[in-house]
Order: C-alpha cells, then structure tokens, then sequence
C-alpha cells in the first residue's frame, strides 16, 4: 500500500526554524539521511519540498463560477503543507513509524499521513480507468 506522509508546520513553527541558527548544510545532512534509510528499505516512491513563502503559491477556490485563483499567503490556514515522501509500505503502522523518524522535531511540526488510492480500486470497466491504465502502463507506472 502506498501512503502520503506530509509535512506540515504552524506559522509560528515555519517562523521559529527560518529564525534559527542551524546551517543549511545539516538540515540538508539529516534530510538525506532519512531519505536514503528509506532508500536502502525499499520503501520511498517519491519525495519533494515545497517552496517555502506561501506567496508564490495560490489558491484555487471551486465555491463558484469560473473558480476564483487567489495569490497566497493563504488565507485562515493555521498550518502550511511543506513537503511530502509517498512511500510503499505494508500497512498504516509502518508508514506511521516511517513518519516518527523524520527529522522533523520540534513544537508545531507534524506529519499527516494518508493512504494513496490504487488505480485497482476504482470501476476497472470505466473509460478514463482504462485510459489511464494504459498512460500509466505506457509510462512504465505501472
């Protein structure tokens, strides 16, 4: 089963690590480290980083129409989606103890984990299924 571990922060986390002292090139050192653990388990799909100023994003409101496209920061959000690892593990449990050993410490960070959906799971008899199956195939994901 795949899962999404997501990395989140609160504003005043995300203000307290851009304040801190430590050196790119550590943060940089234990992020990898945990990358390659993951690595060498055979368990990592994908993992990226988001830009981290929340203005060089936006949000796309879908309440009316056409959508509404708002420049970030976004609005009432308490916590900021930072990164993300999808990994390919045998259960909840083991993405969850994954997600422990991320070098995340720290007041206000959090990993939220979610299962990823299989293609296998949807109608297999549905038009955009098959085509995406076939995409999928043709792109060696599956």
């Amino acid at each position: 089963m795949k899962y999404m571990l997501i990395m989140r922060a609160t504003d005043e986390a995300e203000a307290a690590f851009a304040d801190s002292d430590i050196p790119f090139e550590e943060i940089m050192e234990s992020m990898g480290r945990f990358n390659d653990e993951m690595v060498q388990a055979g368990v990592l799909i994908a993992a990226e980083g988001l830009d981290p100023d929340p203005a060089t994003g936006v949000v796309v409101d879908y309440s009316s129409q056409p959508p509404v496209v708002t420049d970030g920061p976004y609005g009432e959000t308490k916590e900021l989606f930072g990164g993300y690892w999808i990994v390919d593990v045998a259960s909840l449990e083991e993405a969850t103890a994954w997600a422990k050993r991320a070098p995340l410490a720290g007041p206000g960070m959090k990993a939220e984990i979610r299962r990823v959906s299989s293609i296998d799971e949807f109608p297999q008899d549905n038009v955009w299924i098959q085509k995406e199956r076939a995409w999928r195939e043709a792109t060696g994901q599956l």
